[in-house]
């Protein structure tokens, strides 16, 4: 991969996009100047071919329900363009996110593609690219999501295939290839492969949005966020109307550390999503807004900005209704009591936590509710309240194999991660402690050998970081930063982490490690240069 050429042209597309950012985008209609540029010729009429290019932006920066929206539009202002409908089933597919699509949407998107079917379809191209979405919508119930995943990834190779000169093609492929890359394969192979295909459409198309947020999905791995940083500066410049749009660039600051980046990304997120929920008189609280929260609260807990931290569980408290309950709510309402309790190692704190609200169906989420059981867990082992530890530790246990009975093996294996852990701190606490350290270690093995879901910005806490956070209680300080030396690679500038580095290091003797980590700790907005 030419990297330098990229980092060039990635530039290219900064400036280009800062140009066009100046410009008025408050307006109530959308421009191209707030939604990036794309070319997706269909044959419809000059008038839809227009709102079809914008709905198309609107999807490459997964803004589903306007994207769906226009894509209707589309199918009014020209009955005959069958590619709305395929748009309509497209903006269905949340191809990242932690949101299966719902019994109604599957049969909305079903509806949309019979639709398209009485039509005169006019070209092989769009034939292909239906068909291709068609694979997500199969008559059969039974063909579950992952089957559906790749059926897509595959026919979308196909059109690619038979379109070499379709860059809309190669981009949705590159998409659907991240979409469905195995959280644990670490050669990175999927992401890879969209990174080379979309650098191709980059030189060409500078102000794509979807390239842009492509790549930084592609890079947002500890072993290759540094490639996605470009990308993240420029993608807030190309669709500056979009909520998704100003919250992904924090992907990529955190993976490397910049809190203060992070932080201000998630609050122009934030707050586009209390803009647009005013606008659109929406009943509840947008689940977006819920995610832009919890990356907030991570971001100023790691830069020591500790009110503006429990401002925002001040606001989580009270909201009653979220809109739609999903993943990303349950996960939001779980992590950031949990965040803000652990973080500070408030455990007193943190063995009172409760799972809340009370109302919501969080039957249906225990990865997300097993958060709570996981922090009030080992708040209770270290400040000696062991019936929570051990209530705590079933609770964990009743969860993970509840996931595993179903099937879900990712979710099983993070929630395992948890259960471990508080196994290894009960241990501690009990005096067994190379049994504890034995726990601690093979939850951070496990942890190492997955990836994390979009839905977070990390771990509650990395359980290499506990590791390490435990051998210093045995008074074993060489070990203990051997270990947090290794969470903070692939953790950067973590405040906790740099915290217990630097006590770690100054029991082992070693007065210079300590006064560096010392110092990222007082700086913390600066990136981490020292590994």
């Amino acid at each position: 991969m030419k990297k330098w050429g990229w980092t060039l042209l990635i530039a290219t597309m900064m400036s280009a996009g800062m140009l066009r950012a100046d410009g008025d985008h408050h307006g109530g209609a959308f421009d191209e100047k707030n939604l990036g540029k794309v070319t997706f010729p269909v044959s419809c009429t000059p008038a839809a071919q227009a709102q079809f290019n914008q709905a198309v932006a609107m999807l490459h920066s997964f803004w589903y329900d306007e994207a769906g929206k226009t894509f209707r539009q589309v199918t009014v202002t020209d009955p005959g363009c069958a590619m709305g409908y395929w748009g309509v089933a497209m903006s269905l597919y949340y191809q990242l996110w932690a949101t299966a699509p719902t019994a109604a949407e599957l049969q909305t998107g079903r509806e949309a593609l019979r639709q398209a079917k009485m039509l005169a379809i006019k070209t092989a191209r769009e034939k292909a690219y239906l068909e291709a979405v068609s694979s997500l919508y199969p008559e059969d119930e039974k063909v579950d999501l992952a089957t559906r995943k790749l059926m897509y990834q595959k026919a979308m190779e196909q059109v690619l295939k038979h379109n070499p000169d379709d860059r809309e093609a190669a981009v949705f492929y590159a998409l659907a290839l991240i979409s469905t890359a195995s959280p644990k394969d670490k050669t990175f192979a999927n992401q890879k492969k969209a990174l080379h295909l979309l650098q191709q459409v980059l030189e060409h198309e500078p102000e794509h949005p979807g390239v842009a947020h492509y790549i930084i999905h592609s890079s947002d791995y500890p072993e290759l966020a540094g490639l996605g940083l470009n990308a993240a500066r420029a993608y807030t410049h190309i669709a500056p109307a979009v909520p998704h749009a100003l919250h992904m660039p924090s992907h990529i600051f955190i993976r490397l550390g910049l809190w203060h980046d992070a932080a201000q990304s998630n609050l122009a997120a934030y707050h586009a999503a209390k803009d647009r929920a005013r606008k659109n008189a929406l009943p509840g609280t947008w689940d977006q807004q819920f995610h832009f929260m919890d990356y907030m609260m991570y971001a100023y807990l790691q830069s020591g900005e500790t009110e503006k931290a429990r401002e925002i569980l001040r606001e989580l408290q009270g909201i009653k209704k979220a809109q739609p309950e999903n993943t990303t709510v349950a996960y939001a309402f779980a992590a950031i009591p949990a965040r803000y309790a652990i973080e500070r190692g408030e455990w007193s704190e943190a063995a009172k936590l409760e799972v809340l609200p009370a109302d919501f169906p969080w039957q249906q989420f225990g990865w997300c509710e097993a958060i709570t059981h996981f922090a009030r867990g080992l708040g209770a082992a270290r400040s000696g309240k062991m019936d929570i530890a051990h209530h705590s530790l079933r609770q964990l246990k009743v969860l993970r194999n509840a996931d595993q009975a179903d099937n879900k093996d990712y979710t099983a294996g993070q929630i395992d991660i948890q259960r471990l852990a508080i196994a290894a701190w009960i241990a501690y606490a009990e005096g067994e402690a190379e049994e504890a350290v034995k726990l601690m270690r093979a939850s951070a093995e496990l942890e190492d050998s997955t990836e994390k879901d979009n839905v977070t910005p990390g771990a509650i806490i990395p359980a290499r970081e506990l590791l390490g956070e435990l051998l210093l209680e045995l008074k074993q300080p060489a070990d203990a930063l051997k270990e947090l030396e290794a969470s903070l690679q692939r953790t950067p500038n973590r405040r906790n982490a740099l915290y217990r580095a630097a006590q770690a290091a100054r029991e082992a003797g070693d007065q210079a490690k300590a006064q560096r980590y010392e110092q990222q700790w007082h700086t913390p907005a600066a990136p981490s240069h020292s590994h």
